[in-house]
């Protein structure tokens, strides 16, 4: 018996990176996993992956920041089984400037990918899940989420606000068995990160290498990267809870770096 035998899942921004691992993570466990992505031939393959591996998967195209798109991709996983039991929000992205030379047109993308996104995909998966009296709303925050790093202010601002916003949905959902959370993780070496590397050399002046080891992971106790594998496992641990005792809460995944 999988943990999460007969749920479904939908996970944004899922067709590679943290996305994907919790996917198959979710997928490994029973789920029939929603891959939802902006790229809808990316999705397609990793759902394919999914099912030529004997897993239950679909592919949706969503563009997170699009009210009409969201509404119409949570439609479609409503039609094809019916129910959302888990609301993954991970879609994100990363732009790095200084503050004083940070071009506004960048502050409004990522902050409407991170928060507009978190906003209309958990308002449209909300309606079903309390109809059905259950679900989990699983926010992808960050170390960003509790702590600033220079040249990411957007970023910062924007992981800040999904804990506010998962407090008001644990709140507000509580009444309708519905429990919101956020996972915290410190530097994972996705290609999210990897573009930042060389971003940061210039603009810090230093080498990638120093970018690695006194930038991103200086604050850890051992020097080492968060895994993909790190953070799906939490990700599982908050849609499998078998109460609603968790809700409201932000787990920090990160070696360390970040203490509560």
């Amino acid at each position: 018996m999988g943990q999460l035998d007969g749920k479904v899942a939908i996970i944004t921004g899922s067709a590679s990176g943290i996305g994907k691992e919790i996917a198959l993570r979710y997928a490994q466990e029973g789920a029939t996993v929603v891959i939802a992505d902006l790229v809808l031939p990316a999705a397609q393959a990793t759902a394919a992956e999914l099912v030529k591996a004997g897993h239950a998967a679909m592919a949706v195209e969503m563009n997170v920041t699009d009210e009409a798109a969201v509404e119409a991709g949570v439609a479609a996983v409503m039609a094809a089984h019916g129910r959302i039991d888990v609301l993954v929000s991970n879609a994100g992205i990363q732009i790095v400037h200084p503050l004083e030379e940070f071009p506004f047109a960048d502050w409004k993308k990522l902050l409407s990918i991170h928060l507009d996104g978190a906003f209309l995909t958990t308002r449209a998966c909300l309606k079903h899940m309390y109809a059905a009296g259950s679900g989990s709303v699983i926010y992808m925050g960050s170390v960003h989420s509790k702590e600033a790093s220079v040249l990411k202010a957007p970023y910062v601002t924007a992981k800040h606000g999904l804990i506010g916003l998962c407090k008001v949905v644990a709140k507000e959902g509580a009444a309708h068995g519905v429990r919101a959370n956020v996972i915290c993780p410190g530097f994972v070496r996705t290609p999210l990160v990897e573009k930042q590397i060389p971003e940061q050399a210039k603009s810090l002046g230093i080498s990638e290498a120093a970018v690695v080891k006194d930038v991103m992971l200086k604050e850890t106790v051992d020097g080492e990267f968060t895994t993909v594998q790190d953070v799906a496992e939490v990700a599982l641990f908050f849609a499998a809870a078998k109460t609603n005792a968790m809700t409201g809460q932000s787990l920090v995944v990160s070696h360390g770096w970040f203490m509560q």
